[in-house]
């Protein structure tokens, strides 16, 4: 089992008589009272730094007031020792304020932001032979000429990768240039046939304005003798109300009807 790190706990119940010390009447730079730190603080007797024992009854740890004595001569203890301290302070807003002033305190070369923010490298650039666009043959061309001439490999007829790509890409597009060029005119043709389509109506409606009417009809009758009182064809002709032969009109109706009535008789006894 690994090894934990066990607070320090009060060997005796003794303490110095004193009453207990609290960290509200001491500088807050004297104390650490961190989490996840040992705690320790500057007894007030020897203002040398001691741990504070416990875990619930907190006590300066038992010191001598001074660890380094004479030749011959005893440790002599430090009427600081198993002081009682009381906790009656804020711990975060104490911690808050102390980070605040190791902050201020530390040169500005030195400081650094809590959180590194790393600006990310700009990606390679994508090379010619790989990008995807508008290929036409001008474009096709000058790609493959830059290619060749900043290429130490593509000598002769033979090619790198890259000018490999770009050559095919060049005689692919060389080829199919005048399919694009016959497709380039039908479409500006069809644009043409939709203009005068949609214009045609209006230049007809504006001639009729200008040229139509009265003055197109009388012009029209100039050209042929007629007789008075008859009307010309942008009216229509005079159609006769009454049949010419009488009696051949008779005689036709009858056989039509006769004809109506056997087919009629034929029907109902079918």
């Amino acid at each position: 089992m690994a090894n934990r790190k066990r607070p320090g706990r009060t060997r005796t119940k003794r303490h110095n008589r004193r009453e207990p010390l609290l960290l509200s009447t001491m500088a807050p730079e004297d104390f650490n009272v961190r989490p996840g730190e040992t705690k320790s603080i500057a007894c007030p007797d020897c203002r040398t730094w001691r741990r504070i024992m416990g875990k619930y009854d907190l006590k300066i740890n038992e010191h001598c007031i001074s660890d380094e004595v004479a030749e011959d001569q005893k440790h002599e203890r430090c009427l600081g020792s198993n002081q009682v301290v009381i906790v009656d302070i804020d711990v975060r807003r104490w911690q808050a304020r102390q980070d605040r002033l190791l902050r201020d305190a530390m040169p500005q070369e030195n400081r650094r932001a809590a959180q590194q923010f790393y600006k990310p490298l700009p990606a390679p650039a994508t090379p010619v032979s790989r990008i995807k666009a508008v290929v036409t043959l001008e474009t096709a061309r000058q790609s493959y000429l830059a290619h060749r001439k900043g290429c130490t490999r593509c000598v002769g007829g033979q090619h790198c990768t890259d000018g490999g790509i770009l050559a095919r890409r060049y005689v692919l597009a060389l080829n199919q240039e005048p399919g694009r060029c016959e497709a380039d005119k039908e479409l500006e043709r069809q644009e043409l046939r939709t203009a005068r389509k949609q214009t045609a109506p209006a230049a007809r409606k504006a001639q009729w304005a200008k040229h139509g009417g009265k003055a197109v009809e009388t012009a029209n009758n100039r050209c042929a003798d007629r007789t008075p009182g008859s009307l010309s064809e942008f009216r229509g002709p005079q159609l006769p109300l009454a049949p010419r032969d009488v009696e051949a009109h008779d005689r036709r109706q009858a056989e039509l009807g006769k004809q109506y009535a056997q087919r009629k008789s034929a029907a109902s006894a079918a």
